[in-house]
């Protein structure tokens, strides 16, 4: 259970994010979810809320260091103390080595990348020792592989694993763990934008791409939301105080790394 403890999922409105948000606040968390936009994080509040779960929807784009230092204080101000972040905020889309512009691979980077630095190191100021503090990482399979066509995602998500093991080693001390994420195919809209760019990329219809992708799946289909956001949960919890460091997959077998 994470009782009395706070959390901060980014990305918190949609996919992968809600789910988390809403397993956190089911297991007896404060939890505060952040998205550029509100639309989403305000319909996952209010879904919270009708449960009983407390939900504070904050907008925050986690590209801006001020707009995310404001976002960071105002959870302070209202809860105290965060003691688990999740850095779930992403992106992705393809990004060719082709194209003429540049603007998808600095777009995506800017947003997987320095978004999470961005924002862990805001609220690792406010991170109490020695309570039980957990950075959560959401990175992917393609943190452990390529795929043509998605370069920068595949970088961001490569990279996250980095962060991810140099920061644990950092922030031992304090008592805090740092672990990331890397799920396969999961059922989402962003797995739908990948399988339709894909399938275009490729010549193909979405239906037979997405027939190969989970031909690709020893388990033989794509993961629910709900089952990364327990696995997640399981992370946050004190269950998992000896874990850190480590990029753990949750894909059916897509990748054995």
């Amino acid at each position: 259970m994470l009782n009395d403890r706070v959390a901060l999922v980014t990305g918190g409105g949609t996919g992968i994010g809600r789910a988390i948000a809403l397993q956190m606040a089911k297991n007896g968390a404060r939890v505060a979810i952040a998205s550029r936009g509100r639309e989403h994080i305000e319909s996952t509040a209010e879904a919270s809320r009708k449960l009983g779960w407390p939900m504070l929807p904050i907008q925050m784009d986690v590209r801006s260091k001020a707009a995310v230092e404001q976002a960071v204080a105002a959870i302070v101000a209202k809860w105290g103390a965060i003691h688990i972040l999740v850095n779930n905020a992403g992106i992705s889309g393809l990004s060719l080595m082709s194209d003429a512009a540049d603007d998808k691979w600095y777009d995506v980077i800017d947003t997987n990348l320095n978004g999470m630095y961005l924002v862990t190191k805001t609220v690792l100021k406010h991170m109490p020792y020695h309570s039980a503090g957990r950075v959560i990482n959401i990175s992917s399979v393609l943190g452990k592989f390529g795929v043509p066509g998605y370069t920068a995602y595949c970088t961001t998500k490569h990279g996250m694993i980095g962060f991810t093991r140099a920061l644990a080693l950092e922030v031992v001390d304090r008592g805090i763990t740092v672990n990331t994420i890397c799920p396969g195919w999961v059922d989402t809209e962003m797995a739908t934008l990948g399988i339709n760019e894909t399938a275009a990329l490729q010549g193909i219809t979405p239906h037979e791409f997405k027939a190969q992708a989970v031909a690709g799946v020893p388990i033989g289909r794509f993961l629910d939301a709900d089952e990364v956001a327990e696995f997640v949960g399981y992370i946050a919890s004190d269950a998992a105080k000896g874990i850190t460091g480590q990029a753990m997959n949750i894909c059916g077998g897509q990748t054995m790394v």
